[in-house]
């Protein structure tokens, strides 16, 4: 069971990924204030960190960078999960891993979840 922390300021998608990943066995923990996403992330210290990129401040990029800056968490795998187009080459500029687009599968989720998670331990 992986420790996951999702930031989208949308509460559908947390809602959607939130009941999707605690049926497959993880402990989730959901955001819909990426203000408040470092303190969140100290407390649970998560496996995975799955990060929208359209949010009010700081947005994913600037909190993907924030996540990468704390010596804890710099390797820590983060997910992008962006409506954005194009922005697989940003997202990895910024740090994160992984991207993948919305509307994304639920299949394809869980697969880039499980390497990320089995890639970092």
């Amino acid at each position: 069971m992986a420790k996951i922390v999702i930031v989208d300021d949308d509460e559908k998608v947390t809602t959607l990924l939130g009941r999707f990943l605690a049926s497959a066995k993880h402990q989730v923990t959901t955001l819909n204030d990426s203000s408040k996403a470092l303190t969140a992330i100290h407390t649970t210290c998560p496996d995975l960190i799955i990060l929208d990129i359209m949010m009010p401040y700081p947005d994913g990029f600037t909190l993907c960078r924030m996540i990468r800056d704390e010596p804890k968490f710099a390797q820590t795998p983060i997910l992008i999960i962006t409506a954005l187009d194009n922005s697989n080459s940003k997202a990895t500029t910024f740090g994160a891993n992984d991207y993948l687009a919305k509307p994304f599968n639920l299949d394809e989720l869980s697969y880039k979840i499980d390497a990320l998670i089995k890639k970092e331990k």
